[in-house]
């Protein structure tokens, strides 16, 4: 979360030792940090970047772009108040040989806000770019792709009841209410930039799991509504806060450029 937020600018980078005080300030330990690091930088999530004689640390490029579209899914409104009544239904067929490719697609299409209808049939309660979702993945031959409308006999509320548990979708925003919708939220936290981080890290995961269902066919007290609130509202209370602690943990590169090898 720290990287997708505090090194969005390519000519910013941090040190090793500032992303393990940023780590630290949420709870991870020094030993834990440190591992995070290199296996960021094993799977190319992070690079080496050289500052003077120093070696700092930055997102590569298509780390930082997946941060970005991670941050737009993250605050796109999850109370779905305008459906048009599409949807988009995606069918696939992979052979067993390729077990880690239908993981890849599965993890993916659940990102995107697909529920499984039944085996090989996904729907989503909105229009998705199927072809910029999947791009990275050698899988687009093997797919069937519709916008479609329910018709008789099948009703929206069946088709939400098959494809996703409303029910547990319910309850994460209602923990979230309990843990976050109060005066003085996290008042052990040490700080704005842990409770930013702590917040985008829950809401990240939580809206995650939320398709964006069409508001009018879900509970009339659905708490997501009330959770958006409240997630906008301390997005916004910790965010100077957070930017000036984080500014004493950042550099700006001198002569920003290729990673260092």
């Amino acid at each position: 979360m720290f990287c997708g937020v505090h090194l969005t600018d390519p000519a910013v980078a941090v040190p090793t030792l500032g992303l393990i005080d940023a780590l630290a300030r949420v709870g991870v330990g020094e030993h834990a940090a440190r591992s995070t690091v290199s296996r960021m930088l094993r799977r190319g999530t992070l690079e080496r970047r050289r500052q003077g004689r120093r070696i700092v640390l930055s997102p590569t490029p298509r780390a930082r772009a997946e941060l970005a579209e991670g941050g737009e899914r993250a605050w796109r409104s999850p109370v779905n108040r305008t459906w048009d009544g599409q949807w988009t239904l995606l069918g696939f067929s992979l052979p067993e040989s390729r077990r880690a490719d239908r993981h890849l697609l599965r993890s993916r299409l659940l990102w995107a806000g697909f529920g499984m209808l039944q085996n090989g049939l996904w729907v989503a309660p909105r229009q998705v770019d199927v072809e910029a979702l999947l791009q990275r993945l050698d899988v687009l031959d093997h797919l069937k792709v519709f916008r479609a409308q329910v018709a008789a006999p099948t009703h929206v509320p069946d088709l939400i009841d098959d494809a996703w548990d409303v029910a547990t979708i319910a309850r994460g925003y209602e923990q979230f209410l309990d843990r976050w919708d109060r005066p003085d939220p996290l008042p052990g936290a040490p700080d704005d930039l842990a409770r930013q981080l702590w917040l985008l890290a829950e809401w990240t995961l939580l809206v995650r799991s939320d398709p964006g269902l069409p508001v009018e066919y879900l509970p009339a007290d659905w708490p997501a509504v009330r959770a958006e609130h409240v997630a906008l509202r301390l997005r916004t209370r910790y965010e100077a806060g957070a930017a000036a602690i984080a500014a004493g943990l950042v550099e700006r590169l001198d002569t920003p450029g290729a990673a260092s090898r």
